[in-house]
């Protein structure tokens, strides 16, 4: 049984004042505009940039640019970098000191092959000497506040989530998130809600847990057991932004066939608007797969969509898959088109 309730209308992190403290998690190939635009339309209290290279910036390459754009309906949000040098890291953070981010996120974190294999990402945590270098060189010439994301370590011989939590709290870091597993686990197995409490017990400064957030009882249980300040949901969000407002009004509502649809509809739009037709297809399939999983025959669906190469082919066979299963009035769904 859970001992509270433990939403907080404001939050602050830094000289930045946020109006809860259930965030978006950065996501790579994710969390772009229209997805976090979704999230804080259901009541997400801060949103997330995917990871961006800090070389990429220092080099001024325009796709990593891109990447970092922010849109006034999804703020306040972050900007997440991602990088091993800590000159280039500070040089690009100053690239975005006049940019829409309310907050200079720095990825530790990040457990995929491509990044690790350069040093960067999780493999930071291998490195704590450099971990409070870039820390302390990004706060310096950031104008806004800096926090840093962790794993538990690198793997159960290398638990140092909390040796490297000090060290960027000691650099000027104003918050840490911390994931609780270790790189070699990648999203396998359960994540350690008790390196979260150790971590929060260990600094002074905001500390957001995550990791296996997938329902409203799971938050109230991570906040319960860890004490942590705040939640940052991954993997819950997607094909679900609605898990936010649930979090938030302490319900676990089931989104129903009609409003799924809806959602994947105006996504879809979204995207069609910001990256154009062909590529929205492309990126727009592993979210519908996420928001139909569970219907009925969702796995039929998700096999013929994935097969579909233009906007109109997905959007027949969405309307022919709500003929078949219900009754609603599908010229009030078009409508929103």
């Amino acid at each position: 049984m859970v001992k509270y309730i433990p939403w907080r209308d404001e939050m602050r992190i830094g000289n930045v004042e946020l109006k809860n403290n259930v965030f978006l998690a950065p996501m790579a190939g994710i969390t772009d505009m229209p997805f976090r635009v979704l999230c804080k339309e259901q009541g997400c209290g801060l949103t997330y940039t995917e990871m961006v290279s800090a070389k990429g910036l220092y080099y001024k390459d325009e796709k990593t640019k891109k990447l970092t754009f922010i849109d006034k309906k999804e703020e306040p949000s972050a900007i997440q970098i991602f990088g091993s040098e800590p000159y280039v890291m500070a040089k690009a953070v100053e690239l975005l000191n006049e940019s829409n981010a309310c907050i200079i996120d720095i990825n530790m974190g990040c457990p995929t092959p491509k990044i690790t294999k350069n040093g960067e990402g999780s493999a930071l945590m291998l490195q704590p000497s450099l971990v409070g270098e870039i820390v302390r060189e990004v706060s310096k010439a950031s104008k806004k506040p800096v926090t840093v994301k962790i794993r538990k370590g690198w793997d159960d011989t290398k638990v140092n989530a909390v040796e490297i939590a000090k060290i960027a709290e000691e650099n000027g870091a104003k918050a840490i998130t911390i994931h609780g597993r270790t790189r070699e686990q990648f999203y396998r197995g359960e994540a350690d809600w008790e390196i979260i409490r150790e971590v929060k017990k260990s600094v002074s400064i905001p500390v957001i847990g995550n990791g296996d957030v997938f329902t409203s009882e799971d938050a109230k249980k991570m906040f319960n057991k860890t004490n942590c300040d705040a939640i940052m949901i991954g993997r819950g969000a997607q094909g679900n932004p609605w898990i936010f407002k649930n979090i938030l009004n302490n319900l676990d509502r089931e989104i129903n066939s009609e409003e799924r649809i809806s959602m994947i509809m105006r996504h879809f739009n979204m995207m069609i608007e910001y990256k154009g037709e062909h590529k929205a297809v492309k990126e727009m399939r592993k979210h519908i797969a996420w928001y139909i999983k569970g219907m009925h025959k969702s796995a039929d669906l998700k096999d013929k969509i994935f097969k579909s190469n233009s906007k109109d082919e997905i959007i027949n066979l969405l309307y022919e898959y709500l003929q078949n299963i219900s009754t609603i009035n599908i010229k009030k769904l078009k409508s929103t088109l």
